[in-house]
């Protein structure tokens, strides 16, 4: 259609009417009554924190993604600060990781006193690329980092012959991924250690909260006792010298999960595969619908892999807009649509251009994608009514704006 045509509605954001009443955010979570009944119990047991529904929330997460032990912290950075403790990173050290990230990702790396260094991402599945994780391993590389992308796992089998080569410890960020699959087995069994959290926009909740799962025994001890001060509690010492004796082993932090929010999570676990349908089923709708359009493309799949579909990204076809994604993601805010953007590339960030140097253009893929990225609604509570509204939304503002 040709632009200003009378065929075109009006779109809000020029006085027209919005596709929907009331805005639609990006994420929400879903608590029902069975997981209010399930933390009111835990609020007139005798444990609200340190106690067994800690123990029972992890074993559920851990028999899900078939790991061996799972260790949960009070958030998912958290989580990640406690592997790279765990993974011996420390000054002199690099750890390899995507700048196209929450901050959190790389940060863990600076709590331990590492440097970040980044690799690019390809452009179709924006995970990062392991030809340019390569080119950037040195002797000082202890680990690396991949992040799962909008619950799009990352290309783990390239990474972890990588890793082994080099003698590196795989931490996989599958913040976004919890129920994202890799030629069948699910994320969480396949590196050193995969992170999860569980803030309320992700697949479960327990309000903040995070995991670590691992199948080495010494991992999983080093992250007890970094979430809890660095206090072993040694039984056999106990016993030789007293109840009441506790020892520092190591420098920690107080990163505990309360059983309070256990309960939420472990009562969520029952819902999590439903949860993963239906995002599945609404981003199937967006995938058909925006086949069609030609103002945008989509988040490719790493081959073998089945995306938890936590974030649903489209990408801009600038070329074919008379505007940039500023003005489309006003447009579409206008019309109640509750797009965000994820993310920033991280090395943009002021923190980061002042300590390390940054001037923009180090990453071309990662920072030519964050130009063109948007983030549509998606969870599972979503009508699919919500879903329609949403398509008709990006459809009347690419309209508009399109260039034919």
């Amino acid at each position: 259609m040709c632009v200003g045509s009378d065929d075109l509605p009006r779109l809000a954001i020029e006085g027209g009417q919005p596709v929907r009443p009331t805005l639609l955010p990006y994420g929400h979570q879903l608590v029902d009554e069975s997981d209010i009944r399930a933390v009111v119990d835990v609020l007139r047991s005798d444990w609200l924190t340190t106690g067994p529904t800690i123990a029972a929330f992890e074993e559920a997460v851990a028999d899900y993604v078939g790991a061996r032990y799972a260790v949960a912290f009070s958030s998912g950075t958290a989580a990640l600060h406690a592997s790279a403790f765990a993974a011996g990173l420390g000054p002199e050290d690099e750890a390899i990781t995507t700048p196209l990230t929450f901050c959190a990702t790389a940060n863990c790396v600076l709590y331990q006193g590492a440097t970040p260094v980044f690799a690019d991402i390809t452009e179709d599945t924006l995970v990062v690329d392991p030809s340019e994780v390569s080119e950037r391993i040195t002797p000082q590389t202890r680990a690396l980092i991949p992040v799962d992308y909008g619950g799009q796992p990352a290309d783990l089998k390239a990474l972890i012959a990588l890793a082994e080569d080099h003698g590196l410890t795989v931490i996989e960020d599958a913040c976004h991924a919890l129920g994202a699959e890799i030629e069948g087995r699910r994320v969480g069994s396949l590196c050193h250690m995969t992170v999860f959290s569980f803030h309320p926009v992700k697949h479960i909740t327990t309000g903040e909260g995070g995991m670590v799962v691992t199948e080495d025994a010494e991992l999983a001890h080093k992250l007890r006792l970094f979430r809890s001060h660095g206090v072993d509690r040694n039984t056999e010492v106990r016993e030789r010298m007293g109840a009441w004796v506790y020892q520092m082993q190591a420098l920690g932090y107080n990163y505990r999960l309360t059983d309070l929010a256990s309960a939420l999570g472990l009562s969520q676990m029952k819902k999590l595969d439903d949860n993963l349908a239906r995002r599945h089923e609404i981003a199937r709708r967006y995938d058909a619908a925006f086949a069609e359009l030609p103002e945008v493309d989509v988040q490719g799949e790493v081959p073998s892999t089945r995306s938890a579909r936590h974030l649903y990204v489209i990408l801009l076809r600038l070329e074919r807009l008379r505007v940039g994604r500023r003005e489309v993601f006003d447009a579409l805010r206008a019309e109640n649509i509750g797009v965000n953007v994820h993310y920033i590339p991280v090395h943009l960030h002021p923190y980061y251009r002042t300590r390390f140097g940054y001037q923009g253009g180090e990453y071309p893929v990662a920072e030519g994608i964050y130009e063109r990225l948007l983030t549509l609604p998606l969870f599972p509570s979503m009508t699919d009514e919500d879903a329609e509204t949403v398509i008709q939304g990006v459809r009347k503002v690419c309209e508009s704006y399109s260039r034919e």
